[in-house]
Parts: C-alpha cells; structure tokens; sequence
C-alpha cells in the first residue's frame, strides 16, 4: 500500500481539494478520502486523469515537422504529396528502428500527461512486401516501444487491402496489405497472441478507410471482430476521398458506414472531417465516438470537424496526436476550440452534457471517449477500484497560482503546456517529465 495527498483531484462531477488517494499494490485505488487526518506523500499537484492519445501512427514522428519544405505558393503541396513521402519514410524502417522511434514518442506523450496511446498500425510486413517469420514483427516493436517507456498500449493492427477506390495497392504501400479478410484474421491473431505477452496491453480492430478496403469486405470484418473490442477508421479525412466515394459507391463514406454497419459506442471514427447533416446527426445517434486530430489535421491541410453543430446532437469525441508533429494534449485542445470559434464567430463551443466550464467539458469527453478506444467503458474518473492513472500539473505554473476552482480545469486547458506537467502515473507508477 501506499498513500498521496494531492493538492486538488479532478473527478467528473468537479474539483475535490486536499485529497489523499491509497493504492494497492497493483496500482489500484483502494481509499480515496478528502482532508484525511493520516496524510501521504504531498504532492503540489492539481491532478487530472491521464489523456487517452486514441490514434497515433508512431513511425511517423521520425518526419514530425520535415515536410514544409514547399516548391512554390502554387505548387499544389497537399495531402496527396505528404503522403508520397510518408511512403518514402514507411519503405526504410525495419524493426529495431520502429522500436526506437516509437519508445521516444511513448516516452514523450507520457511527459505531456497522456497514459494511454491507441497505435494505428499498418506497417506490417519487410521492405519488399513479404511476411516477416514473425509476422507480427513489427507489431512486436510497437509492445515492447510501450513497455519499456511505461505507456498503456492498444495494439490496432489494420487492415489494408487497396490503392484506392476499385484500385489495386501501388508498390509503395506494399508492407501495408492484407489481401483478403482471411489474411487480415490471421495477422489480428497473431497481434492478440503478442498482446498477451504484456500486462499494459489490448488489441482493437482497424479498418485503415474506406477507400483503402473492399466494402463487402469491412461488412464481414465489422461482423467478425466489431462487437468484441473497439473498431477504428480513418474516414472523410479529404474532400477528394469523399468525392471518390460517391462516385464508386454512390454514396458519401459516412452514409455508407450508417447504412451498411451497425456502429456503436465501440465504433471510432478517425477525422471525420467532411460531413454532410445527415452524417452529423447518424454518427451521434449511433453512439459512435470521433476520434479528432486537431494539430495533424491543421498541419495536412484536411479542414474543420463541425465541433458546433456535433454537440448539438450530442455527439462523443476524443483526441488523438496521428502524425505527432504536436504532443500537447492541451494544444490539441486549443487548436479545436479556437477553429470553431473562428468560423461560428462564438465563444461557446466548448459546453454540453450539464458542463458549462470549456476546460472540465473538454477534459472529460476526451476522458470516457478516449477510453472507450482503449476498450474502457468506465464513466467516472480516480474512484475505488480503478487503476490509477494520472497527468499531475504543477500549482505553482504562472497561470495556475491565482486560481478558483470554478474555472481551474480551463485555466490549465487555454493556458498550459508541458512545461507545467510534473509528470504522471501510469497504474500507480510514477514516470516524471522529461526535461
């Protein structure tokens, strides 16, 4: 057993002050108690639940800020070319190199207070297409990237099959396929096989989108895997996809996904970013979760999620740092609620389900739909029972000095970065930031 007294805890109904939490030993909360007369290790903290990064594709943060060398203003630099050298860099990187590339970004979203990452994982196979022997080799590195860096890990293999819409893959995505949904089984066996191997570890679905697998065939995953753990898609990230997809399909990819796949609160739908009403409206009926990214979605150019019109409907939305060219959990914020301010010429976007303080709202959609993409469908935050997972920011970072609790949460979400992030706790293991 063992005890911390924190200076104030942020549950889902509000700020808790002097709080003393104790843990097991497995990292559990077995007591947590306000103005406890016996008092453990005091902390100068206010402490929120750990962020839940729900989509990072980690080999990616070896190109994190090198593609903004631009021919010319009118050079046409899109989604489209950035992709043709993420290629480049996915064709020349084997196992060992995956694993470091991806321990250094773990260890650093844990020094920018995320405890769990969801790895979108599409590089599978040798530079010339073949299985490795091991043919989750490169899943492997991604596991054990996580466990020595003290990150919580879902392992989302992913399925991808075309070059397009009715195309066949191109030679420069050939470590990324699976030909057929039986090769796809295969691979998410062995995935689950390796999970199995480390404690901090799930495994979810993936479908890599709508353009890159057969529709019949994401009908028969979706029956297959859907229903036992989380699904993701990138889905509606470019208006050029969206366009493709009416014309070969006859239909936008959210509508087909509405009419042809019965989502649920398991279902996260990765950018979403072009949406027509019906969509909007489908995706919160459904209960399905939208996974935003907001600094890679700025950085490629992919446009604005419609966050206003979404939390009308109610609609379920966490966040994930994809391309990692920002880690900030509370950045990644920011850039979300400033773009919808910038364009519905309003200051309250970030309110709804009874929270009218942007910063406590936003913390906890990020929390229950961020873990509901780690397969956690817990709905409250530090209680009896629950592993112990905490970002813990520092009370005397400037801003945070003259604080009330009415508006701390949004204090710390519009004014802090990492330099205010002490460190966390991981199921009751503390990891300090990396300065």
């Amino acid at each position: 057993m063992n005890k911390h007294t924190f200076k104030a805890v942020l549950q889902a109904d509000g700020w808790k002050e002097n709080v003393t939490i104790t843990l097991d030993n497995d990292g559990m909360i077995s007591a947590i108690e306000q103005n406890a007369e016996e008092k453990g290790k005091e902390w100068n903290n206010f402490v929120l639940p750990g962020f839940q990064n729900a989509h990072s594709h980690a080999f990616q943060y070896a190109m994190a800020g090198k593609g903004e060398q631009h021919q010319s203003a009118d050079s046409g630099d899109d989604f489209w070319t950035w992709r043709e050298q993420m290629y480049g860099l996915a064709l020349n990187i084997g196992p060992d190199e995956a694993y470091s590339i991806a321990n250094r970004l773990y260890r650093n979203m844990l020094a920018n207070g995320y405890t769990s990452v969801a790895e979108f994982h599409y590089v599978h196979h040798q530079p010339d297409g073949s299985p490795y022997d091991n043919v989750e080799e490169m899943g492997e590195a991604m596991l054990y990237a996580a466990k020595d860096a003290g990150i919580k890990i879902t392992l989302i293999p992913i399925f991808y099959q075309m070059g397009g819409f009715g195309k066949s893959p191109n030679e420069r995505q050939k470590r990324f396929i699976s030909s057929s949904v039986d090769d796809y089984l295969r691979l998410h066996d062995a995935t689950e096989q390796a999970v199995r191997q480390y404690d901090n570890a799930n495994i979810a679905v993936g479908i890599h989108s709508m353009r890159g697998v057969k529709h019949e065939d994401i009908i028969e995953v979706s029956k297959a895997l859907g229903g036992d753990m989380p699904f993701h898609i990138h889905i509606s990230e470019q208006l050029q996809e969206v366009e493709d997809c009416q014309a070969f399909l006859g239909c936008r990819p959210v509508e087909w996904m509405l009419d042809n796949i019965e989502m649920n609160e398991g279902y996260h739908l990765v950018h979403a970013t072009h949406l027509n009403q019906r969509e909007i409206i489908g995706i919160a009926k459904s209960g399905a979760n939208v996974v935003i990214c907001p600094s890679t979605e700025g950085n490629l150019g992919d446009g604005i999620f419609p966050l206003r019109d979404f939390h009308q409907h109610g609609g379920k939305w966490s966040i994930g740092t994809d391309s990692h060219v920002g880690l900030n959990p509370f950045e990644e914020l920011r850039i979300l609620d400033y773009g919808q301010r910038l364009i519905s010429h309003r200051r309250n976007v970030m309110i709804g389900n009874g929270y009218t303080d942007s910063g406590q709202f936003a913390i906890n959609q990020v929390t229950l739909a961020g873990r509901k993409a780690m397969n956690n469908f817990e709905e409250h935050y530090f209680e009896i029972g629950q592993e112990f997972d905490a970002c813990l920011v520092n009370a005397n970072f400037a801003t945070l000095q003259d604080f009330n609790f009415d508006s701390l949460a949004s204090q710390i979400v519009y004014t802090a970065d990492r330099s205010a992030i002490d460190g966390v706790f991981v199921k009751g293991e503390w990891t300090a930031t990396i300065r």
